[in-house]
C-alpha cells in the first residue's frame, strides 16, 4: 500500500510538471524590496507559498530605481516569463508599455488599474480594513488621541488615512486624529528614521496609539512607538511580532493571496485578464489576531469590530472611499 501511494504521488507531481512547463513566473518589487517587512514581503510570501505547494520556481527582482521598471518587466518578457507581476503603483506606466509590446504574455499589477487586454488589475479596499484598525485604536486609546504616519503622500495612502479616522470616529466620535504623509516620492516608503520622527511628534502631541501604512517607513513608526510604551498598528503584512505587546494589530492587505491566485489561476489556465477587487467581502482585507497581540484586545473590542466588518461586507456600512467619494470628510 505504501509503495503504490508513493508511486501515486510521484505519478501526480510528474503530471503537475507537465501540465504547468508552460507557467514560469516572475515578480518585479516595488521600491523597498522584498524584505520591507510589509506590502512587498507579503507578495515574497505568496510568491514562496506557490512555489512550496507547486515545486514551480520563479523569478524575481527589487529595483533600486524608477528607470528599472520598465527594464526589468521587458527582460523578464524577453526571457519568456509568463505570468509577470508588478507590485505597486508606480509600475503602471511601465505595465501599460510593456504589456503592449509582449501581447502573447500575461501581466498583473498591484494597486493601479492598467487598461491592456492581458493585465490584471488587482486592487484592494484598504479603507474598510483601515476603518476596523481605525476602531480598535480609538477603543485600546486611553488619551482620546491617536495617529496615522502615511507614506508617500497620493490618493491611495489618503484612502488608507481616510478609511482609519472614520473608524476612529466610529469608536469615539470625540476621538483627536493626528495625520502626517512622509514624503512626495517613492523615498517616502524606505525611511525609518523619518517615521520615528513623525510619531515621536505626534506622541509628544498627545496620541497613543499610531497606524502607519508606510511600507518600510513603518519599520520606525513602530518601533517609536514601541520605545515610548505607546501601541503601534502595522500594515500590509501581520507586523505584530516585530514588537510583541506593543503592536496593537496589523491591517492585512493580501497581496501575498493575490500573488499566490494569479501564479496558480495561469497555472491552471484559468488567467483572467481585468479587474480585480478585493476588500472585506472578498476577504482581500482585514486584521491580524495572534499571541503576539492577544492581550491586548478584549471581547468587547473584537465583538465591535467584527460586527463591523460583517456591516461593511454587506453593505450596512459605507467606507468613505477618497479615490471615488471625493474628500475626507473625517
Amino acid at each position: 500500500m505504501f509503495k503504490t501511494l508513493v508511486a501515486a504521488a510521484a505519478a501526480s507531481m510528474v503530471a503537475l510538471a507537465a501540465y504547468a512547463q508552460d507557467i514560469n513566473p516572475a515578480v518585479v518589487y516595488d521600491l523597498g524590496g522584498r524584505n520591507d517587512q510589509s506590502f512587498n514581503q507579503a507578495a515574497f510570501t505568496g510568491a514562496e507559498r506557490f512555489k512550496d505547494e507547486t515545486g514551480i520556481e520563479y523569478r524575481d527582482f527589487e529595483i533600486q530605481n524608477d528607470a528599472q521598471r520598465e527594464q526589468a518587466l521587458r527582460r523578464f518578457a524577453r526571457n519568456g516569463h509568463n505570468p509577470i507581476i508588478a507590485i505597486g503603483f508606480s509600475h503602471g506606466s511601465a505595465v501599460d508599455k510593456v504589456a503592449a509590446e509582449f501581447p502573447d504574455t500575461n501581466f498583473a499589477i498591484v494597486d493601479m488599474v492598467v487598461d491592456q487586454p492581458n493585465v490584471r488589475s488587482i486592487v484592494f479596499k484598504e479603507h474598510e480594513g483601515s476603518f476596523l484598525v481605525g476602531m480598535m485604536a480609538a477603543m485600546a486609546s486611553e488619551t482620546g488621541t491617536v495617529g496615522f504616519v502615511g507614506g508617500m503622500d497620493i490618493p491611495l495612502i489618503q484612502r488608507f488615512q481616510c478609511g482609519y479616522a472614520q473608524g476612529v470616529k466610529a469608536a469615539n466620535p470625540d476621538a483627536t486624529v493626528l495625520a502626517n504623509m512622509t514624503g512626495t516620492d517613492g523615498s517616502a516608503w524606505n525611511n525609518p528614521t523619518r517615521g520615528s520622527e513623525l510619531t515621536r511628534a505626534q506622541i509628544d502631541a498627545g496620541a497613543d496609539v499610531v497606524y502607519h501604512a508606510a511600507g518600510g517607513t513603518g519599520v520606525g513608526v513602530l518601533q517609536a512607538a514601541a520605545d515610548a510604551g505607546k501601541l503601534g498598528i502595522g500594515v500590509d503584512s501581520n507586523q505584530n511580532g516585530m514588537h510583541p505587546g506593543s503592536v496593537l494589530t496589523s491591517m492585512l492587505k493580501r497581496v501575498d493571496n493575490a500573488v499566490y491566485n494569479t501564479f496558480m489561476d495561469a497555472m491552471n489556465g484559468e488567467f483572467e485578464p481585468g479587474f480585480n477587487v478585493n476588500g472585506l467581502a472578498q476577504r482581500g482585507v482585514g486584521f491580524a489576531v495572534d499571541e503576539n497581540n492577544a492581550e491586548l484586545l478584549d471581547d468587547a473590542m473584537l465583538a465591535a469590530v467584527y460586527q463591523a466588518a460583517y456591516d461593511i461586507s454587506t453593505g450596512a456600512i459605507v467606507v468613505h472611499d477618497v479615490m471615488s467619494d471625493g474628500p475626507c470628510p473625517f
